[in-house]
């Protein structure tokens, strides 16, 4: 064990992650029956978003990596995709009938006795949602012996939740448990729930959610998770009134929204999409027109809020775009989303990637999950091998680098970093014709330029790399070396894309300035 690592990374945690990380592992609790005394008979809401299309019969498909129900308890495709079967997300997919749903939902409880994952509190918060919304959909032609078993059962849960609330994690994982036990407060019509949930989930959002609206882990797939949970929590709210207060919360959640969205308003790209900055893949957050649509079918309203403490940036001129990290770790006591990536950025032209993140293919513990993190797994400056910040073991970062904003307009920014034994500057300038990059380093370093997949290059030189989409120009008297190696991109979990990735070996000042053709 690395003690000086560890210190290093428990430093930054809040003493009551400390405490409940002890007290977890001391104490554990167990999964009772208890009879829900009250629910709700008749829930309105407006329509939910859709999930992605992942069960048909008993076959399952989650991280594009297709199974037959074997267990709840399968982890032969990592504790995540176990974790995606134990959610129960596909109960919203578009074509799963009333009866499979029901099927599900009561194979689930009698098979709970032996379902030690599903009892995670991650997956419950997940799953109770989803089992609250399938009922609200079909609460008329439910049989009234079943759905007592149902709300006994997800009742049960919701107890054990609030017994195992994480804040050992804290992050989106105790703001999801707020957002489920705050809808389950009114799904039973518990005002002590209710009062103290509320209370919690307004605290979570206070914090975590930035006043640029963005979520602090400054991932855009978790902003746009988190932001449809949130929608949720407002619909069920604004449309099933129970408790004198819930007016005022209501425009509470309300501005909460109209500010994330202002924040993924401004982070999309022109075609809708976002950046794969950070932990980040698609299709497995709603996207952002779904969002929109649901917000608008809420009755919502906003505009874009201009981005500042994400620590992103986006230039934008013609056909241009380009989105920019030099941001600090904003959720310090939870950066297990976070990569060595200061500095890095991603490049369209004409809507089309050109230089692109690695992305994400994996949650496991493996060298590929720590090479997606890794500085050079990213579109900036690597000194010897070194990560700008230690991440390591999956979901864990030591020492941070810090980030100096040195200028910041629509067009310039300019910052350094102290992540390496000597300061690290970079600038970004952005005309109508290009795209100029200026590193400044006292050392000897790489930069790295990760290309999109099917970009080709069609020649290379010491100071010129001609590729089919753009013309990269490098300056600089002490350029070492050009070297072009192959690379694999994943865009989505467990797929990749080859790709080509340009190193450029120099000291001292280096520039390079991309051209569209």
């Amino acid at each position: 064990m690395n003690i000086p690592l560890l210190f290093r990374t428990i430093i930054h945690l809040k003493p009551k992650q400390v405490v409940f990380q002890i007290k977890n592992r001391l104490m554990k609790v167990r999964y009772t029956d208890k009879i829900a005394k009250s629910a709700i008979t008749e829930c309105r809401t407006v329509s939910f978003i859709f999930k992605y299309d992942s069960c048909k019969n008993y076959e399952f498909s989650f991280l594009n990596i297709t199974d037959i129900f074997r267990s709840w308890n399968n982890t032969s495709h990592g504790m995540l995709w176990a974790y995606n079967l134990n959610y129960m997300d596909w109960l919203q997919q578009k074509d799963i009938s009333f009866e499979e749903g029901c099927r599900w939902i009561d194979q689930f409880i009698e098979e709970l006795s032996n379902n030690h994952i599903g009892l995670d509190p991650y997956p419950i918060a997940l799953r109770g949602i989803n089992w609250i919304k399938f009922i609200s959909e079909y609460w008329r032609i439910i049989e009234y012996n079943r759905l007592q078993r149902w709300n006994n059962s997800l009742y049960s849960q919701y107890v054990l939740l609030t017994k195992k609330i994480e804040y050992h994690l804290m992050g989106n994982h105790l703001l999801e448990d707020a957002f489920s036990l705050f809808i389950a407060s009114l799904y039973f019509r518990k005002a002590n729930w209710y009062r103290k949930y509320s209370n919690l989930l307004k605290k979570e959002l206070e914090e975590q959610i930035l006043p640029d609206g963005a979520h602090y882990e400054q991932s855009p797939m978790y902003h746009c998770i988190l932001l449809d949970r949130l929608l949720d929590c407002y619909n069920f709210s604004f449309h099933n009134t129970r408790f004198e207060s819930q007016a005022e919360f209501n425009s509470f959640l309300q501005k909460k929204i109209i500010e994330m969205l202002g924040h993924m308003e401004s982070i999309t790209y022109r075609d809708g999409s976002i950046p794969l900055l950070n932990d980040s893949a698609y299709d497995i957050a709603p996207s952002p027109a779904m969002l929109k649509d649901y917000a608008q079918r809420l009755g919502l309203a906003w505009k874009a809020i201009p981005m500042r403490q994400c620590g992103y940036r986006k230039l934008n001129l013609k056909q241009i775009e380009v989105i920019i990290d030099v941001g600090n770790v904003t959720a310090s006591y939870q950066p297990g989303h976070t990569h060595a990536d200061i500095f890095n950025y991603e490049m369209r032209i004409s809507g089309n990637p050109f230089v692109v993140d690695t992305g994400i293919s994996t949650y496991e513990k493996n060298s590929r999950r720590q090479y997606e993190r890794s500085s050079a797994a990213h579109n900036c400056v690597v000194v010897s091998g070194k990560n700008s910040s230690e991440v390591w073991g999956g979901f864990r970062v030591g020492k941070r680098a810090k980030v100096f904003l040195l200028a910041d307009n629509n067009y310039f920014v300019e910052a350094r970093h102290n992540g390496y034994v000597v300061s690290c500057h970079r600038s970004f300038s952005l005309s109508e014709e290009a795209l100029v990059i200026q590193d400044k380093i006292d050392i000897q370093a790489i930069s790295y330029i990760h290309l999109a997949p099917g970009v080709e290059i069609l020649s290379v030189g010491k100071n010129k790399i001609r590729t089919d989409r753009a013309v990269i120009a490098i300056e600089g008297s002490e350029i070492i070396d050009v070297l072009i190696n192959k690379g694999k991109v994943s865009t989505h979990y467990n797929t990749f894309q080859d790709n080509l990735i340009i190193e450029i070996h120099f000291s001292n000042v280096m520039c390079y300035t991309i051209t569209p053709n």
